[in-house]
């Protein structure tokens, strides 16, 4: 990496309670490859730091455990956010919707913190990693939707996913469509690859990529 261009900081965020599951298996291959593009990264487990779910605030405080550290100082800091959850009912991890909801305590006061955090959360590149032990693709459609819709909401890229299909602890790795390999190019590629997202006003080219068409 040119040394005259500021490192992206990749924050890959594990939802699934197994240290050795397929999760994780997809969060280790994208950390791979973006170490090798020259990024800086951190994998994190988020049952080190969420031990409750959002309270109601105007009745109680939140939980005394570690989202704090983990929102603040992990997550606001960083360029980009690659989440890898397990497919529990057509939906995410309880510890991966946890994440997003404890959000709320930070960013919906008000005062200068607020409106800070709100900023830091703006912005970002997110990715997407699915593990489940269907090979269905609408499995993980929920699961898409939302962290898309997480994405555009805070004026986020999100720049892909991978769905990796297995049971036991690391089958993923025996999944012939290759997810790991396809994590870890999603890794690769987390701060490089292109994205649009067009609406009526946007400017655009008449070519979608750099080279003549064929």
């Amino acid at each position: 990496m040119n040394s005259t261009h500021h490192q992206k900081n990749l924050l890959i965020l594990v939802g699934s309670p197994r240290r050795d599951g397929n999760s994780a298996a997809l969060a280790a291959a994208a950390q791979r490859g973006a170490h090798d593009a020259g990024a800086s990264t951190a994998l994190l487990f988020l049952d080190d730091y969420i031990q409750g779910f959002l309270p109601d605030l105007r009745h109680g405080s939140a939980p005394t455990d570690r989202y704090g550290e983990l929102f603040l100082e992990h997550f606001l800091p960083a360029d980009g956010v690659l989440i890898c959850t397990p497919i529990y009912w057509y939906g995410m991890s309880a510890q991966t919707k946890a994440f997003f909801d404890r959000s709320f305590s930070h960013y919906a006061g008000s005062g200068p913190e607020p409106e800070r955090v709100k900023a830091a959360m703006t912005g970002k590149r997110l990715g997407l990693t699915v593990a489940s032990e269907e090979t269905y693709p609408g499995a993980a459609l929920g699961i898409v939707h939302q962290v898309q819709e997480y994405a555009r909401y805070t004026h986020s890229d999100f720049v892909g996913y991978v769905h990796g299909a297995g049971n036991k602890r690391g089958e993923v790795a025996a999944d012939p469509s290759q997810p790991l390999l396809a994590a870890e190019r999603l890794g690769g590629a987390f701060f490089t690859r292109k994205y649009s997202d067009y609406r009526v006003e946007t400017p655009r080219a008449h070519n979608v990529w750099d080279a003549p068409a064929r």
